[in-house]
């Protein structure tokens, strides 16, 4: 997978010949990336795993580690916590963003390998690549498109797949 190289808030995902158009965060594109800035890091980094709505959607194809969302999940975004930037389950005493939303962003989710291993505790977290709202409006820090075009890019992805945000 090339890059993103986007000036703004809107990007472009290039994964061989095609060429996809994509949201990202609202403060841009930043080398140091800090929790809540709502910046996507710069940098190459590896796609993990996927998740996917299995009660809004059939299984998509893909050839990464994929996971039906329950509605107890969620991504621990609380810094001082020891799953910072860890799937966890609700209820979870710390900030815990939930995967089972209703607005249907999360339908499809890409774990985007960001501050992984090792985490760094404030670095940032819950990077993902996942549906766009209407609009390609700016992101919290992720890569967002459209459902159609992640259904396409889920398909050509796999383990040693790297996704270039520059």
């Amino acid at each position: 997978m090339r890059g993103l190289s986007p000036k703004s808030t809107a990007g472009r995902l290039t994964l061989g010949s095609l060429v996809l158009r994509c949201a990202l965060g609202r403060g841009g594109i930043r080398a140091e990336k800090r929790e809540g800035d709502g910046a996507t890091p710069r940098g190459q980094f590896r796609l993990e795993s996927a998740f996917y709505r299995r009660d809004r959607m059939a299984r998509p194809r893909t050839a990464l580690a994929l996971t039906a969302i329950r509605p107890d999940d969620g991504w621990c975004d609380a810094a001082n916590d020891r799953n910072y930037n860890r799937r966890v389950q609700h209820p979870y005493a710390a900030s815990a963003e939930r995967l089972c939303r209703g607005d249907g962003l999360y339908d499809m989710v890409v774990v985007i390998g960001y501050n992984r291993r090792p985490r760094r505790r404030g670095a940032g977290s819950a990077i993902f690549m996942h549906v766009a709202e209407r609009g390609l409006k700016p992101t919290e820090g992720c890569v967002a498109l459209a459902r159609r075009d992640l259904l396409k890019v889920l398909a050509h992805i796999g383990p040693r797949t790297r996704i270039a945000i520059l």
